[in-house]
């Protein structure tokens, strides 16, 4: 820490500018610089500020992981959707916080956090629940790093968890129906809708085939989404135990988006809104399109998914796989990858690209094909 003398005086006291020089959290050089008169009060000046960092290090770390928490859950659920937040907190407070809580920031040692992730690596967890742990573990403790609680992020270094790759699954493992497979299940479903609530979820799955929509996204859906022959997804809904449910934006910025509605869905949302109107005292343009006045419920999507893949001899598949069903059809059709992350709403095509592009044809023989036309002279 440098003391420098200053051209100014005063009382006869010559002035010092005192320095202490630190590095950031970040790794970026930094500096606390103040004035004394006299070289007695610039060293006693030198000494406070020294103990004045220390104190402000030490008491930053001993912080404890739940302390941590606390303040962390207050900062995240301002930068983050709901559903993204109520998800890693629960994570943290699941498979963190009962080991971890009482452990201070500055007691977490690579060798502490490697015993944390051999506990969570000896459960009999799917690798991407423990993935899941990990990175919301990592992205609390760059809060802290942030904060400038922690000088770097020791889990970072760790790395996440991988999957042995005897039990890796390949990617060629995606489930969905087939455009042939689907009218089948579709058939299923309409041959059991009897009441407006039945035809709600008929619809659902139409929708969900025809757009490649998110589950939260179509029981978000209103009348007023519909404009011609655009559906415009600006909405989501969550559903929780406690709480009710909440509205929420899309996931992301590109899950804003505008798709045109294909005319066999057309035709079976006017069949449907026609349906409300006529069954609804108080219809009015503000429905939910599959659900009327409120969202159908997730559990009872699930049972009406199960019930319909019986009913067509199918087997059953998830509500998220409808999005994988919607993909598959376009890639076997050709259609180019950066088209389907639009109608899907993914914030990276790569994104896109990782999960679908073994659905591709290969293209080697083509190549070949085309190269074998150059010859020269």
């Amino acid at each position: 820490m440098p003391i420098n003398k200053t051209g100014a005086k005063k009382d006869g006291l010559q002035q010092y500018r005192v320095r202490l020089n630190y590095t950031d959290s970040l790794g970026k050089p930094r500096q606390i610089e103040r004035t004394a008169y006299g070289l007695a009060e610039a060293n006693a000046l030198e000494q406070q500020l020294i103990a004045e960092y220390k104190e402000k290090r030490t008491a930053s770390a001993r912080l404890t992981v739940r302390e941590l928490f606390e303040e962390y859950a207050v900062y995240h659920a301002h930068e983050t959707r709901k559903t993204s937040h109520d998800n890693a907190m629960k994570i943290l407070q699941l498979r963190v916080l009962p080991t971890m809580a009482d452990y201070r920031l500055d007691k977490l040692t690579q060798p502490v956090l490697a015993k944390w992730k051999n506990g969570l690596a000896s459960n009999r967890l799917a690798v991407s629940t423990k993935q899941n742990a990990y990175k919301v573990f990592v992205a609390m403790l760059n809060y802290a790093v942030k904060m400038e609680y922690l000088q770097k992020n020791p889990l970072s270094a760790l790395g996440n968890f991988k999957a042995p790759e005897e039990i890796e699954k390949p990617a060629d493992t995606l489930r969905y129906y087939t455009a042939e497979e689907f009218c089948k299940y579709i058939a299923a479903a309409r041959a059991r809708a009897v009441t407006l609530i039945d035809w709600g979820y008929y619809v659902f799955f139409c929708i969900a085939f025809y757009t490649g929509a998110r589950k939260g996204e179509i029981n978000a859906l209103k009348w007023t989404d519909i404009d011609g022959n655009i559906l415009h997804i600006r909405r989501s809904i969550a559903q929780k135990l406690k709480g009710g449910d909440v509205e929420t934006p899309p996931k992301n910025k590109s899950s804003y988006r505008d798709l045109q509605i294909p005319a066999p869905l057309m035709n079976i949302l006017s069949e449907h809104k026609q349906r409300q109107k006529e069954a609804a005292k108080n219809f009015s343009e503000d429905y939910r399109i599959c659900g009327g006045e409120q969202p159908l419920r997730d559990t009872s999507i699930e049972n009406h998914n199960k019930a319909f893949a019986k009913a067509a001899g199918l087997p059953h598949i998830r509500i998220h796989d409808f999005r994988h069903t919607h993909a598959s059809l376009l890639v076997n059709e050709g259609i180019n990858i950066q088209e389907i992350a639009r109608r899907l709403g993914h914030s990276d095509v790569q994104m896109t690209w990782n999960t679908y592009s073994h659905l591709y044809p290969r293209e080697e023989e083509r190549a070949v094909e085309i190269l074998n036309r150059i010859v020269p002279d």
